[in-house]
């Protein structure tokens, strides 16, 4: 099942089985990321960043991180800080 958006629980949708409250993914060749909120039985929201890479004919690793609600904002500073590094060396 997957996540509803914030405007379909705002509409009255109600929350996915896992706790999820948004649900996003990206797909390259390799690797797919999903990017899920959720929120735990305390009401607390948190993201959780999952990659798939399929291995072999039928099974895929996954890997995952969550990142809580009140770590979001040191997150994104480094994650910036670590995607402009990335950009910086390739130009």
């Amino acid at each position: 099942m997957r996540g509803l958006s914030r405007r379909e629980i705002e509409q009255g949708g109600t929350m996915g089985i896992r706790g999820e409250v948004f649900s996003s993914r990206a797909s390259s060749e390799k690797r797919t990321y999903f990017f899920n909120v959720k929120e735990n039985r305390s009401g607390d929201l948190f993201l959780n960043i999952v990659e798939s890479k399929k291995h072999g004919e039928a099974d895929f690793e996954r890997r995952s991180i969550v990142v809580f609600e009140e770590d979001l904002e040191l997150f994104m500073s480094e994650l910036g800080k670590a995607v402009g590094f990335i950009r910086k060396g390739k130009s």
